[in-house]
């Protein structure tokens, strides 16, 4: 057997990839972003300059507002969305914050595919 071979096979891994909590946080993340309506939840606000109402969300999704409501509720406990209340309206935006995190999991600069 090659000596060589096993070497390269057996390398180990990065170790400063994610802890188990950021794991767990991120997993929650793009859990929370398996569904498609969330996931066009997030590119209508991406492209919003302000933040939207719930009532301006359930038209382009075809969905009823409580069925809106909950996807924006799931969005914004993964830490994807902000949720600012005016009066008796709820209205809506990224978080910036998030989506840089989601981002930095995904950075591939640097790896060959």
């Amino acid at each position: 057997m090659n000596v060589d071979l096993l070497v390269a096979c057996c390398r180990p891994l990065d170790e400063t990839g994610l802890t188990p909590e950021e794991a767990e946080v991120t997993a929650a993340l793009f859990k929370a972003l398996g569904d498609p309506a969330r996931v066009k939840i997030v590119n209508l606000l991406a492209r919003s300059p302000e933040p939207v109402c719930v009532c301006e969300l359930t038209p382009p999704l075809g969905l009823s507002q409580p069925t809106v409501s909950h996807h924006l509720k799931r969005l914004v406990q993964a830490g994807l969305l902000r949720r600012e209340q005016r009066g008796v309206w709820a209205y809506y935006s990224l978080d910036r914050e998030g989506l840089s995190r989601a981002a930095e999991i995904l950075d591939l600069e640097g790896v060959t595919v």
